[in-house]
């Protein structure tokens, strides 16, 4: 049986504030679960109900369906809450000089953070910078979309119009008035910077980008979502570059 104070420590973490200060993330996604043991991360604390068909050898504490529902981050609760270590660390000086970097300027759809952050993994960029005001890194929504691909990738949350001046590196801005991503010549190192699909990149993030890129539009669509544009433009960068 939990008790209340292990009780309300849980239902705490919903909250970004009580991630912080508790330095603790959760995912109750049995298939993201399964998919971090599988990659060898150890969790803090795994509570789980009987239904929970994990890894025998999985340490856990065995919780009721009641208890789950109580702690439950979801209004139908899985049968698996994780809870892992947020670990974070400051961009290291120069990094953006190495490498490919993604960043995401002002996306607050937690779907769509979730979503670039697997785009990243999936084309092997080094890195993902996001600015202040992006969705939460370590909400369900982000954690959910990213399907793991949360803690493979080097995330840093950084005021991004600094970060992206102190590296001389080419700064690829999202644009619908930039030039023809299909003719990006084959760059090394370089950072490709989304924003948001409301408004765009930031006046501030503007004033640093080296060169705006966009995708050719055939149709009468007026925009792409932010995930698919990344997509393609990460794409392109990683065809240009041969590998």
């Amino acid at each position: 049986m939990l008790t209340k104070a292990q009780l309300s420590r849980l239902r705490a973490l919903r909250e970004k504030k009580n991630r912080e200060l508790e330095g603790l993330y959760v995912v109750e996604n049995p298939k993201v679960v399964s998919e971090l043991l599988a990659a060898g991360v150890a969790f803090a604390e795994l509570y789980a109900t009987a239904a929970w068909d994990g890894p025998a050898s999985v340490k856990r504490i065995e919780v009721t369906t009641d208890e789950m529902a109580r702690i439950s981050h979801f209004p139908t609760p899985s049968a698996v809450f994780a809870v892992g270590r947020i670990e974070s660390a400051a961009l290291p000086a120069g990094a953006l000089g190495n490498g490919l970097t993604l960043a995401l300027d002002g996306i607050q759809d937690p779907g769509n953070v979730g979503t670039l952050l697997r785009i990243a993994d999936w084309f092997a960029f080094d890195r993902v910078l996001l600015s202040p005001d992006c969705a939460d890194l370590f909400s369900q929504k982000v954690i959910n979309a990213s399907m793991g691909s949360f803690v493979r990738v080097k995330t840093f949350t950084v005021n991004l119009p600094s970060a992206l001046s102190d590296d001389c590196v080419p700064v690829l801005g999202c644009d619908l008035g930039g030039d023809d991503v299909h003719t990006l010549p084959s760059i090394t190192n370089a950072v490709v910077v989304i924003g948001s699909e409301g408004r765009g990149l930031s006046p501030a993030v503007r004033a640093v980008v080296t060169r705006f890129i966009t995708i050719p539009k055939y149709g009468s669509a007026e925009s792409l979502n932010a995930g698919v544009a990344a997509a393609i433009v990460c794409d392109n960068l990683r065809r240009a570059r041969g590998k």
